[in-house]
Parts: C-alpha cells; sequence; structure tokens
C-alpha cells in the first residue's frame, strides 16, 4: 500500500469525523453522525491494519494480536454498551475515557521501549528530540485523562464507601499549591526526558500524571460532573493527538484534536451553563467551595399533593412544559412520561420537555433518555428556546430536576448564584415529583419547592407518573 493511498484514506476518515460532529450536534442528525463515526473509524482501523502488515514485511503474527486485540476489546465494548443501564451511562463514558487515556500511557511506553518498530529512530538510535517531548506530554496527558476518569467513575456511580469515590468534595489545606508543584516536577521531568531520553524521567512523568488525574477531579463536587466528563474527553482526545504527533500518524492527530477541541468547547458551554470558570476546570479548582446548605436549619412546610390532584389541575391545562432530571432516570420513567404526553396532546394540550444543558450527569443525558422512549424531536426544547414560554405556560412538570430549576441561583450571596436555570417558578402552576426533600448535588435547599404555586408529588417518578395518566379523563 503506497503511502499516497494511505493518506488518502485518512483523509476520508478525518472527513467522516467532522461530519459525524457536525451531525451528533442535533438530535434529529445523530443517527447519521453516529453513521459518519462509524464509516470513517472502519476505514482508520482497516487501513492502520493494512499498513501494519506492509510495514512487518507481510508477518501475520504483527497481525494475530491486533486482531485479537480488536476481537476481545470490540467484544467487551459491546457486551458493556448493550448491558448498560441509561442511568449508568456517564459511568461507562468514564471508563471509557480512562481506557484511551491508559492506551495513550501504554503506546508510548512501547515507543519508548522500541522505537524502531514505530519507525521513530534507527536501531540503537536515540528518539529525534521533538518525539520525545510529544511522547512525554501526551503519556502525561493520558496518566492524568486514566486516573481523573478512574475517580469520575467512583463519583458517578455513587455505590462505593471509598472516600474519594464519593459525591462531596475532597479538599485540604495547600491543595492548589501542590498541584502546582507537581506540575512544575512534571515539567522538570519531560525536560530531562528531551534532554537525556531516560526512562526514570518518563516513568516519574507519568507516575505524577497518574497522582494528578485524582488530586484535580476530587476537589469537584457530584453536582459539577456533566463538566468533568466533558473536560476528560477533551483530556483524552489531546492524549491521543500528543501520541500522534510522536508516531507522525495524521489520522491520530486529526481525530485526537477534534476530540480534544470539541470537548474543550463543550466544556466552556457548559461551564457557562453552571456560571464556572473554565480555567478553574482546567485547574480542579471548581466544585469544592458550594455546598453550604441554604435552609440554614430551618424547617419549612411544602404544600403536598397527590396524582388525582394534579390530574385534575392538568385537565384544565391548555399548555404543560416537563423538565426532567436525573431522578427521572434513576426511575427509569421516560416512557410513562412519553405516555402522560401523548395522552394529554389527544385532549388538545401542547405539551414540551425543557432541557438544561447540565441536567442529568453528563452533557445530553436527558435528551439521550427522552430520545430512547421515541419523544419527538420537535417537543423538546433547549433552555434559551424554551426560558421566554414559562410565563405563559399553565402548569410545569418538574420530574427529579432539583438544582436547575432552583430559584436561588437569582439571588446574590447565593452558591449557585449566576448559574443559568430552567424558569419553571414563572409557570402559573408547578408540580414537583420527588422522592423526599433531600438537596440536590449543590447541597442547597430549594426555594421553588416552597412556593404557594407549588405542589410537591412524593414518590417514585415511574409509579407518580403512572398514577397521573390513569387519573387523567
Amino acid at each position: 500500500m503506497s503511502m499516497n493511498l494511505v493518506v488518502l484514506l485518512y483523509l476520508i476518515a478525518s472527513v467522516c469525523f467532522i461530519q459525524a460532529l457536525k451531525g451528533l450536534s442535533h438530535p434529529t442528525t445523530s443517527i447519521r453522525g453516529n453513521v459518519f463515526g462509524m464509516t470513517g473509524m472502519a476505514i482508520a482501523v482497516l487501513t492502520t491494519a493494512a499498513l501494519i502488515v506492509e510495514l512487518s514485511g507481510g508477518k501475520a503474527q504483527g497481525m494475530v494480536y491486533v486482531l485479537g486485540g480488536l476481537v476481545v476489546g470490540g467484544g467487551v465494548g459491546a457486551y458493556m454498551a448493550k448491558k448498560v443501564e441509561m442511568t449508568k451511562m456517564p459511568e461507562l463514558v468514564a471508563f471509557m475515557h480512562s481506557m484511551i487515556g491508559l492506551a495513550a500511557v501504554c503506546i508510548a511506553v512501547a515507543v519508548v521501549a522500541e522505537p524502531w518498530a514505530f519507525g521513530i529512530a534507527a536501531h540503537g538510535e536515540p528518539i529525534p528530540g521533538g518525539n520525545r517531548i510529544e511522547l512525554a506530554l501526551g503519556a502525561f496527558i493520558g496518566a492524568v485523562t486514566f486516573s481523573g476518569s478512574v475517580i469520575a467513575f467512583g463519583k458517578l456511580s455513587g455505590k462505593y464507601k471509598f472516600r474519594l469515590f464519593q459525591g462531596a468534595p475532597v479538599t485540604f489545606a495547600g491543595q492548589h499549591k501542590l498541584n502546582l508543584l507537581l506540575g512544575l516536577a512534571t515539567a522538570f521531568f519531560i525536560f530531562g526526558f528531551w534532554h537525556s531520553q531516560s526512562w526514570m524521567d518518563i516513568v516519574l512523568v507519568i507516575a505524577l500524571g497518574f497522582i494528578l488525574g485524582v488530586l484535580i477531579i476530587i476537589p469537584i463536587g457530584g453536582a459539577d460532573m456533566p463538566v468533568v466528563v466533558s473536560m476528560l474527553n477533551s483530556y483524552s482526545g489531546w492524549a491521543a493527538a500528543g501520541i500522534g504527533f510522536s508516531l507522525n500518524n495524521s489520522m491520530l492527530i486529526i481525530a485526537g484534536s477534534l476530540v480534544g477541541s470539541s470537548g474543550a468547547i463543550l466544556s466552556y458551554i457548559m461551564c457557562k451553563a453552571m456560571n464556572r470558570s473554565f480555567i478553574s476546570v482546567i485547574l480542579g479548582g471548581f466544585g469544592g467551595e458550594a455546598g453550604a446548605v441554604a435552609s440554614g436549619g430551618v424547617q419549612r412546610t411544602a404544600k403536598s399533593g397527590s396524582a388525582d390532584d394534579v390530574a385534575f389541575i392538568l385537565g384544565n391545562a391548555e399548555t404543560v412544559v416537563i423538565v426532567p432530571g436525573y431522578g427521572l432516570a434513576v426511575a427509569r420513567a421516560q416512557h410513562a412520561v412519553k405516555e402522560l404526553a401523548e395522552k394529554l396532546t389527544h385532549k388538545g394540550i401542547t405539551v414540551k420537555y425543557a432541557i438544561h444543558p447540565v441536567a442529568g450527569r453528563m452533557p445530553g443525558h436527558m435528551n439521550v433518555l427522552l430520545a430512547e422512549a421515541e419523544v419527538p424531536y420537535d417537543q423538546v426544547f433547549e433552555m434559551e428556546d424554551i426560558n421566554g414560554e414559562f410565563g405563559q405556560a399553565d402548569v410545569a412538570i418538574v420530574l427529579g430536576a432539583n438544582d436547575v430549576v432552583n430559584p436561588l441561583a437569582l439571588q446574590k450571596g447565593s452558591p449557585i448564584y449566576g448559574m443559568p436555570i430552567l424558569e419553571a417558578y414563572k409557570a402559573k402552576t408547578v408540580i414537583v415529583n420527588k422522592r423526599s426533600m433531600a438537596a440536590g448535588y449543590a447541597g442547597l435547599d430549594n426555594e421553588l419547592f416552597y412556593m404557594d404555586k407549588t405542589m410537591m408529588v412524593f414518590g417514585d417518578a415511574k409509579k407518580v407518573v403512572e398514577d397521573i395518566t390513569k387519573a387523567v379523563e
């Protein structure tokens, strides 16, 4: 296979990846985007496999290992994707990010051990200086991605007793100074590897990356995990790009850069949606300062009702806006919600869904849930498109959402002040379904729950929605 053909095929694969990102930017084109992504990856993998065969002089032994890895890894990935529950999807994404980071570290180690096998240097010759820097950076970012994703996985899961895996931020005195010191030490050892290609230097770079990955993620609370998942996605892309430069592989460079830049842009958008500092996200500084409970320990009373009460209110409504949250995902209530919406629509009631950019545990979590239930795309609206309609809505139904509808975000001095929220409080009547009055991940009481216009309906979201659907005449 000529290098011109390899470059052409890699270019086609890159175009497919770009089209994939474009398609995934909207639910209506997401299937097409996934098809482009899979096609591009298939072209890249097959081209690389053919290149390996040619570089190995036609020897089949190397390809046996490659094909074995593809079969085992692909089989495990397919099994996990098929079996994973929608509520566990964020953990799966974090796990996949960790594997990308670990792969970057393993490739870097292999290149340092036998650079001639990758065509970087002749047998017995040192690795060129530029490649050394790229290897060290790729290995470092990969190590940060791996250990950081492991911590994110534990925090998202919420079922481990290990302190670092719990949702509450883990902070200690001098934390940021320690991170800075470790960062400077990493730069020193990267310089050392560039200067002497010492195994000790690259090992220390990787070890410091593992440590920094943990230290960057542990001060971040559970409420901020969607941004963390997005940022780790970006890190994994840059790790792949760094290794791509070392191997002179244009496909890795392009694909890694696309993932890294798109993940960074998404993280920036989500930071704006949460009123967070983008620089603080990168440095792992946000999430450790919030969490003061707003109620101050004062007992307050919220008005509660039943499914029959909600059905009566809905029967007199003309417009209803549904706000899904993580509680809906936990209860697997998306199909029940769709059934309720269809029944209301048949009665001539206008039903819309309002999606906050950070609702759930990963970017687009609520969109995926509703898409799984085949909710029509024209009923689903993002925050900036739907907020202006809450004031005219007769009823807002909040299902398992908390922080993203909390009016405390409008009050100066609040830990979430300035965070854009879904303005459900403007609706004429607000129905809130929760299991209890427990605070959300931000640790704040929700003023919406205590408004005169609000009715709390306690219980599992799926059962509550099913009861409401039965009660609607």
